[in-house]
């Protein structure tokens, strides 16, 4: 079979289907592709967001101490922190003072820090 009798096969079956029927399958075929393609899309922003938040604690710095200890405070505060905690990064090296838990600092009178989420 010629393409050219390919064609004339393909135009007598399109001229036997009424209009209609055509134009609500061409919507149809055009929503349901639409609509998939919207949904990978979708699938491949949450991959990448998923990616993203995975390698998110390799980038920040790595959180070093010279003192073995749970927990951390200013000599000059009232408050402990984690080691983690941005709180703990702003205390000078000469003013911190180390705790070996929660509760040893609280007994030094330290209260937990209100922006330091894990205590």
């Amino acid at each position: 079979m010629t393409i050219a009798e390919t064609r004339e096969k393909c135009k007598s079956l399109i001229a036997r289907v009424p209009r209609d029927v055509l134009s609500i399958a061409m919507l149809v075929l055009v929503s349901s592709l639409s609509f998939g393609l919207g949904y990978l899309a979708g699938e491949d922003a949450a991959q990448v967001s998923r990616i993203s938040l995975e390698e998110a604690p390799l980038l920040s710095p790595p959180v070093t101490t010279t003192t073995a200890g749970e927990v951390v405070a200013s000599k000059n505060g009232t408050k402990y922190y984690l080691p983690t905690c941005a709180g703990a990064d702003r205390i000078s090296e000469a003013n911190k003072v180390w705790f070996a838990s929660i509760s040893a600092a609280q007994k030094a009178g330290y209260s937990p820090a209100a922006n330091c989420t894990g205590i």
